[in-house]
């Protein structure tokens, strides 16, 4: 199909979502076998419920050609993360083609159906069986059209790398190209298909390298910033100096004498434009402006004092039994607050744009994670019907939920409008400090009551400044409560600037602050960490996970501190248990923590791609040093601090510990996300071993060199552990 031909039809104003009506959908996608499926809710519910049943009823489809290659269409987008290979494995094997005969055509407002995003590891458990179901429709349906065709019963047949064959007569075969031809078919995946099982698999569970490997190594792969079209200038914004400010002056006289140079301004929005990236930078300092800057509130010392002092009520989200039952049952209460800093996305590729206006049409080129949900926020913003807005998201470079919001590309339209001239933007890396959507700073209060036997009977959880996500008790305590407290007393935001999901969304701190007071009591108890924890848990996934990590370490029991450097963090992420064990050094005289080696073990059932599970894994462990030990935002009010890597310290290759992973076996149980649970441990894994290593207990993240070398000074009558 040519892109530039395909047109898309009338939107549904009150539901605002889909423009085309199912017919004008299958007129556009030319001729071939196509399987319509829909993967959760789609965008038409409304439209559906106000009797509109012209609307499309799913979001995703699949179709074999006329030549025999076989495409997926779906909204979502390859952030990195490896879905383009592991959808790929899915629908080749349910079909019985050739990998190489899959094309995955995604994140196209124009050519996809509607998909709410990409984000949540929601891609493989959720989208991911759907497909399988619809390739084995599609396969059902070929092998149909085969009978026919070569005038056999069904029961005969079998496929295998795009070829039905006769089994008893194998010289009597037919292509899926030859069953296509001429042909257009469509079905609708009404209920699931029956898909092979596990045994008959041979794609499935294969380790497979990157299908986009090769595009991306020899630099062929186009992300939004490598696109180039006619006409096009680019602009550099003028960043105000902290959130909240407002413009109140503004000198572009010494820009405008520039030959070349074009000032663009929308409201508080100011750029520079210009053929050549590096003289719209140059021109940029050259602009004069005053701003009214809001008083600061807190600053990244004050921060957690004003969100608990300022915190309204809160709202349980989970309750069992009675807690204050529950400390009467106890010999020990343990008290204790845990800390976390803002945190940035810092993703390799900054948030890019190109908007391009035409014939009361724009085409938006984005690095996003929500490309339909940017074409509701342009359809909203330039006020003109969705079938006049469409989103393209190329490959994106890395996103783990900071490319949820669009800003740059509401940008780059405001500007493209503006100049009536493409523009393309690519946020500075100083930009993407200041725009980003940090993970928010929180605070954990934990009261936990604990019997001399090991027993863990009371575990009251009180989360200020974010969701609870990853608090969930799977520990067995008979009472237990969890509180969360996001919003203020006065009504005010409770952040000075934008906060939203970091990879694993609220569960990181949550699993830094439950873990690292599960070995408070540990110590408590004066017991094992291991053996705690299993005297805690019955949970068969959760302890299988445990023991699997236990054994690939070759954990032997020991009471902490023992002096090893040995530490062990569990939690639960997107339903996949998960438990790492790691090892550490820690230098007293420097502060430095060397992570040496790592351990996890995770259950995301039937693995895919053993492969890119192991990689999202490595990729998780490595991100997740970054926060436990590094990662902080500065800030004062709504200025921010941190607008390079020169003070915002990312993991180095030097960091990268040993890493081993272990995928429980489990090939029975549906398919689960894997890329985010192995990161929501490192917090508590890495402080839980460096108390191990020192005797010190570190309450706050990140352990920067300069926290831990204070807190080895106070520590001097420790010095006889090694370290």
């Amino acid at each position: 199909m040519n892109e530039d031909e395909f047109q898309v039809g009338e939107c549904d104003c009150h539901n605002n979502l889909y423009p085309l009506s199912r017919r004008e959908f299958l007129q556009s996608i030319g001729g071939g076998i196509i399987i319509l499926f829909t993967v959760g809710d789609t965008p038409t519910a409304e439209g559906r419920r106000r009797g509109r049943s012209d609307r499309p009823d799913f979001n995703a489809y699949l179709r074999i050609g006329e030549d025999g290659r076989v495409t997926c269409f779906s909204g979502k987008v390859e952030l990195g993360q490896g879905i383009m290979t592991s959808l790929t494995q899915t629908l080749a094997d349910e079909l019985d083609v050739p990998l190489e005969s899959v094309d995955m055509v995604m994140g196209d407002t124009a050519l996809c159906p509607y998909d709410a995003g990409t984000w949540g590891s929601r891609t493989t458990p959720y989208f991911g069986p759907v497909l399988r179901s619809a390739a084995a429709e599609a396969r059902a349906v070929l092998i149909e059209l085969a009978a026919k065709h070569l005038e056999v019963q069904k029961d005969r047949l079998d496929a295998k790398d795009g070829v039905i064959f006769d089994r008893t007569r194998k010289e009597r075969k037919v292509t899926y190209a030859q069953l296509a031809k001429g042909k257009k078919i469509e079905k609708r995946l009404d209920q699931k298909a029956q898909v092979k099982t596990v045994s008959e698999l041979n794609v499935i569970g294969k380790p497979r390298n990157r299908i986009d490997a090769l595009e991306k190594v020899t630099g062929k792969a186009k992300y939004t910033g490598d696109i180039r079209i006619a006409g096009m200038v680019y602009a550099k914004v003028l960043r105000p100096p902290a959130h909240g400010a407002r413009l109140k002056s503004l000198d572009t006289s010494a820009v405008d004498k520039i030959e070349g140079e074009q000032v663009v301004r929308d409201g508080d929005l100011v750029a520079v434009l210009h053929k050549n990236p590096d003289e719209a930078e140059k021109a940029l300092p050259k602009i004069k402006a005053e701003y009214d800057i809001p008083e600061a509130r807190f600053d990244d010392k004050s921060v957690f004092d004003y969100i608990v002092d300022n915190a309204a009520d809160g709202r349980v989200v989970e309750k069992a039994g009675d807690i204050e039952s529950g400390h009467k049952l106890a010999q020990d209460v343990v008290e204790q607050t845990y800390l976390n800093s803002y945190v940035s996305h810092a993703t390799i590729e900054t948030h890019t744009a190109l908007a391009k206006f035409e014939g009361g049409k724009v085409t938006v080129w984005a690095s996003t994670q929500t490309p339909f949900g940017l074409q509701r926020q342009l359809t909203r913003e330039l006020n003109i019907p969705i079938e006049n807005v469409r989103v393209i998201a190329p490959f994106v470079g890395g996103g783990f939920g900071g490319k949820i919001s669009n800003g740059q590309a509401i940008q780059a339209v405001k500007l493209a409008k503006k100049a009536k001239k493409p523009v393309q933007l690519v946020w500075s890396r100083a930009d993407e400090f200041f725009y980003d959507t940090f993970r928010p700073a929180a605070v954990v209060k934990i009261k936990s009551g604990l019997t001399d036997s090991g027993k863990i009977v009371s575990w009251d959880y009180n989360i200020y400044g974010m969701g609870g996500r990853g608090a969930q008790m799977f520990y067995n305590v008979p009472h237990h409560r969890t509180t969360v407290c996001r919003e203020l007393r006065n009504g005010e935001g409770m952040h000075q600037f934008a906060t939203g999901p970091w990879r694993a969304p609220d569960n990181n701190t949550n699993s830094f602050a439950r873990e690292s007071h599960i070995d408070v009591m540990v110590a408590k108890a004066g017991m094992d960490p291991l053996e705690f924890r299993l005297n805690n848990l019955t949970d068969e996934r959760m302890r299988g996970v445990l023991k699997a990590a236990a054994e690939k370490f070759g954990w032997t029991p020991a009471k902490g501190p023992s002096g090893r450097g040995f530490g062990i963090a569990c939690g639960s992420d997107v339903n996949v248990p998960v438990a790492l064990i790691a090892e550490v050094k820690v230098n007293r005289q420097t502060g430095n923590v060397q992570v040496i080696r790592v351990v996890c073990a995770q259950d995301i059932g039937l693995v895919i791609n053993p492969e890119g599970a192991r990689l999202q894994v490595e990729g998780s462990i490595t991100m997740g040093m970054g926060y436990a030990l590094a990662e902080e935002v500065h800030f004062k009010g709504g200025r921010i601090l941190d607008l390079s890597f020169g003070t915002y310290e990312l993991p180095r290759f030097s960091w990268v510990p040993q890493i081993e992973t272990v995928l429980i076996k489990a090939d029975d149980s549906p398919p689960k996300g894997g890329g985010e649970p192995a990161i929501i441990c490192m917090g508590g894994v890495i402080a839980n071993a460096i108390y191990d290593a020192t005797g010190v207990r570190f309450l706050q993240l990140p352990m920067t060199r300069e926290r831990v070398k204070a807190a080895m000074a106070k520590r001097s009558s420790h010095a006889a552990l090694p370290v």
